[in-house]
């Protein structure tokens, strides 16, 4: 019987970063909700908003009601409170690169068309899955955010890491970096810098901790065009005004 292999090595550097970059859908800049569109009345507006928190994962989070992480893990009285909580109480269904489904993190690009790159590569993959042939206008809204902190790093282009970083297929390619970020958060890892999947010489964080992402501003508006099974260029993003 062969022994075990050995244990993968992870190592931690000190990370100051400032103005990384997480693009997020701008319907959900607008008031915290999405439903303040449907309605001017604001006691129609409080019921919509009684009746979607019933099902909202951030507030449930908020309350301590989901199981992945506690209502004390969250931040309150600071600017974007609403939009770092999402982060970590609205996790996919399958889970993300370094996260299952059951808690959420922080993702940012430390370049903006590291960015671009990550959410286009996505949202195209949705398109694709629902064979959707007509071209599609996305708007994001850029957060920026800084951050402090020990992290662990993968980075340095170990072989032993590879299996964290493969780009395709989703969601299998999570599986490995999934019980990875499991294993390091029980060690009360705050977070792992790692190289792009979508470009090339990019790199990427993921925050566990809603408490160190730290000063969270809105940056631009962007918006750019796709379409299923065409290549996105970053540069056809432009960006546009905040009505």
């Amino acid at each position: 019987m062969s022994p075990p292999a050995p244990a993968v090595r992870i190592p931690v550097t000190s990370i100051d970063l400032e103005d990384t970059h997480r693009l997020i859908p701008a319907r959900y800049s607008e008031s915290g909700t999405v439903l303040s569109r449907l309605t001017e009345d604001t006691r129609a507006l409080d019921d919509l908003l009684e009746l979607d928190g019933a099902t909202n994962d951030r507030l449930l989070g908020e309350l301590g009601l989901l199981p992945g992480i506690g209502v004390h893990e969250l931040v309150y009285g600071v600017d974007y409170a609403h939009i770092v909580n999402a982060a970590f109480t609205h996790a996919a269904p399958e889970g993300g690169r370094f996260n299952s489904s059951d808690r959420g993190a922080w993702y940012a690009g430390l370049e903006r068309e590291v960015s671009l790159a990550e959410v286009a590569f996505h949202k195209r993959r949705q398109l694709e899955e629902v064979n959707w042939q007509e071209g599609e206008i996305a708007t994001f809204d850029d957060y920026l955010a800084d951050f402090t902190m020990p992290a662990h790093d993968l980075t340095a282009g170990r072989s032993q890491f590879r299996k964290y970083l493969r780009g395709e297929p989703i969601p299998e390619s999570y599986a490995e970096p999934q019980k990875l970020a499991a294993k390091l958060l029980t060690r009360q890892s705050n977070g792992i810098l790692y190289p792009s999947a979508r470009r090339a010489g990019g790199r990427c964080l993921v925050c566990f901790r809603p408490a160190l992402v730290y000063n969270v501003r809105r940056g631009k508006r962007l918006q750019f065009a796709l379409r299923a099974g065409e290549v996105f260029n970053v540069r056809h993003a432009k960006e546009i005004a905040v009505r």
